[in-house]
């Protein structure tokens, strides 16, 4: 079993059926996510046998490092990890100007929730290599942790986490929640909720449970389409849930919520990125507190479409904001060590 898949009350649990003090799961729990420990030995305020019984019956080291590779400019990191049974998945540490947040700079994290995807978005290097499996809250968990622990080497932490890697979070929405919430723990990590994002292509049922339940989690839905045909011919979960009901579900989610949504919208150039498409997309989302991030079109060997250039971005930019709506356009990180999601995965899989 792997540690983090444990909650306080597992463990807690696990604890007493050894025969230990319930007061030794908190000193453990701390241990894992307050002092970042990685291994049973660092543990010294534990009695050594209950250190040997950790160390015989629980996994510290859920994901195996299989490569990493830095982007030239050093404010992105990739890793490949392999899992216990030769899975592979990917996370991304992004480093932000450090001009801003208080002149420490941002450090998100873009971690993965499943191996694959079974979304089948055809510009996604994740979607073009189906699905696996799905990820454990624990091996969830457990990107973050392996980031936070580099980090802290540098006296820094994580300041963001964002479900935008390989896999649909709400396909895999219990493990995903059980994730946030044992990051989230103010006895543990303490990571608040309003920095964590997690990103959907339009579940409508996850997304209305999601608005159900009230967390200050931020909600962002992938559109980049702004016509029922046209998301179809990019995005197969269009056939069950058509854009009228996801919209629908974003207004349920902010009336539930009071909270703006953000969709994400991948430019690609002649596809997405005209000023018509802007004012169709404009028209959807009329009245409907929201924001719309746009990025140029990250390439995947996959998929022959082309990011649209920078100033027809901003023409669509400028599009959208004239009818009302926000829209930022991010810039595209780790190109050249294909930070996309699925793009490492997918080169190190056997054909």
């Amino acid at each position: 079993m792997h540690i983090y898949d444990l909650t306080l009350s597992s463990l807690i649990n696990m604890l007493q059926q050894w025969n230990e003090p319930a007061y030794r799961a908190k000193q453990i729990w701390q241990g894992l996510y307050q002092h970042l420990y990685s291994s049973p030995e660092q543990f010294t305020n534990l009695p050594g046998a209950l250190r040997e019984k950790l160390a015989e019956r629980l996994n510290f080291s859920p994901l195996k490092v299989k490569l990493f590779l830095d982007s030239s400019d050093k404010q992105t990191r990739k890793t490949l990890f392999e899992l216990h049974d030769g899975h592979l998945i990917e996370a991304v540490l992004m480093r932000y100007d450090p001009n801003t947040n208080s002149g420490k700079g941002r450090r998100t994290l873009c971690i993965s929730t499943q191996a694959g995807c079974a979304m089948g978005c055809v510009f996604c290097a994740t979607g073009q290599m189906g699905f696996s499996r799905h990820l454990t809250s624990g091996e969830i968990v457990a990107q973050v942790m392996y980031y936070a622990q580099a980090l802290k080497v540098e006296d820094l932490a994580v300041t963001n986490i964002v479900f935008m890697g390989m896999g649909e979070p709400f396909h895999n929405y219990e493990n995903s929640m059980a994730a946030i919430d044992t990051l989230n723990d103010p006895d543990g990590y303490n990571f608040g909720a309003r920095r964590f994002t997690i990103s959907t292509v339009g579940l409508v049922p996850q997304i209305k449970k999601f608005a159900d339940e009230k967390r200050q989690v931020n909600l962002a839905i992938s559109l980049h389409a702004a016509d029922d045909t046209e998301r179809l011919a990019i995005m197969p979960v269009n056939k069950r849930y058509k854009i009228d009901e996801v919209i629908n579900a974003c207004k349920y989610y902010v009336e539930k919520t009071h909270r703006r949504v953000t969709f994400e919208w991948a430019l690609i150039s002649g596809v997405n990125d005209s000023p018509e498409v802007a004012r169709k997309l404009a028209s959807r989302l009329k009245g409907l507190l929201c924001h719309v991030n746009a990025i140029p079109l990250n390439p995947t060997e996959g998929y022959q479409g082309q990011a649209t250039d920078r100033q027809r971005a901003m023409v669509f930019k400028e599009t959208l904001e004239q009818a009302g709506i926000e829209c930022t356009i991010r810039m595209r990180r780790g190109i050249d060590i294909a930070a996309g999601c699925g793009q490492l995965a997918g080169q190190d899989s056997p054909a």
